[in-house]
């Protein structure tokens, strides 16, 4: 994106990750970016937090879980992400393909064939009734024979969400419920072409970016990344050559913040081919990932990621910043204004 003037990349960026433009509602901000990496489930519910207006609580990211606006699930990459509930289905049309694909060496190791896949289901839906936790699930795996050790279980979870049986909703406790689809998601949407879809909602809440971008972003091959490319680029705008934008981006909010605390694995610094316009390459192993796969916390000042967090552990005090430099006492006041912020989000 070398075209790209790069101060303006990132004004871009941040307006369309919501983050310099927030949304009104939780359920705005992930309808906006369509997918947030979640694996980590307070990484992934602060994501929606940091993106949404006012002094948004942990509490507000799971009723709307409990209201079925919002899922998690296995949409791409294998890895779990948070998204509208009535997104889901087609963007597993696109994506559920190359995951089973992806997955299927790991799945003959563990045995995983079709016959099992269909006795575990049964066996979910004859108890499931209302929802029920990971450990449950796995107790039914087991009441029909099937061993959920050895990453058994997991699998076979992750097959049933992408096959369209499966999404997590509801958080009750330390834990989020699995529901069947059919049943808990009430209104789905099937866009006329989910292909370009996929690429068009991308950009909406990623851009600017282009086809290797989103390649890796949705886990898509390169030649079905640029097919998505060619039939969705009339949707969007393009500033370059290969380099598009939303046609109508979010307007900048007065007084945005400048400064921005960011989870593992926020999708402002992981949805990229290329993560160099916001992270200098010598801090990339700082934040990741590294040889864990783990992707730090980031403190983000004018789009630039200028130091690393910490948000595990109990509920307490606002986390204490790592910066790569001695910052500015403006970019220090921000950055723990931030912290302070999603330390009261963790709270309530």
């Amino acid at each position: 994106m070398g075209g790209v003037n790069t101060r303006r990349l990132l004004a871009e960026r941040l307006r369309s990750h919501r983050l310099t433009a927030p949304a009104r509602t939780v359920a705005d901000a992930a309808s906006h970016l369509l997918a947030v990496q979640s694996q980590d489930f307070v990484a992934g519910r602060w994501a929606l937090g940091a993106r949404t207006r006012g002094s948004v609580t942990l509490s507000q990211v799971d009723a709307a879980f409990s209201r079925g606006e919002i899922v998690r699930a296995w949409p791409m990459r294998g890895t779990l992400h948070t998204v509208p509930a009535r997104d889901l289905g087609w963007m597993l049309s696109v994506t559920a393909p190359r995951q089973h694909q992806q997955a299927a060496s790991r799945h003959r190791q563990l045995g995983i064939d079709s016959e099992i896949v269909g006795a575990a289901e049964r066996a979910i839906r004859e108890r499931i009734d209302g929802g029920m936790t990971r450990a449950q699930a796995f107790e039914a795996f087991e009441s029909v024979g099937i061993d959920p050790k050895d990453q058994r279980g997991i699998h076979l979870l992750f097959v049933l969400t992408i096959n369209g049986v499966l999404c997590q909703g509801p958080v009750v406790g330390k834990d989020q419920l699995f529901m069947l689809a059919e049943e808990w998601i009430r209104e789905a949407t099937q866009p006329d072409d989910p292909l370009a879809e996929l690429f068009v909602r991308y950009v909406v809440g990623h851009g600017p970016a282009g086809a290797a971008d989103l390649a890796w972003w949705a886990g898509l091959t390169l030649g079905q990344a640029r097919e998505a490319v060619e039939r969705g680029r009339n949707r969007v705008a393009e500033v370059e050559e290969g380099v598009f934008v939303s046609a109508e981006s979010p307007r900048r909010a007065a007084g945005a913040a400048a400064v921005h605390a960011l989870p593992a694995f926020d999708e402002y610094y992981i949805s990229y081919a290329d993560r160099t316009p916001v992270c200098s390459p010598e801090h990339a192993m700082t934040v990741g990932p590294g040889k864990n796969g783990m992707v730090r916390p980031t403190i983000v000042a004018d789009g630039r990621i200028v130091g690393t967090w910490s948000h595990a552990g109990a509920a307490g005090p606002a986390p204490e910043p790592q910066f790569f430099a001695p910052p500015s006492d403006e970019v220090a006041d921000a950055a723990a204004s931030a912290l302070t912020r999603f330390a009261a989000f963790r709270a309530a």
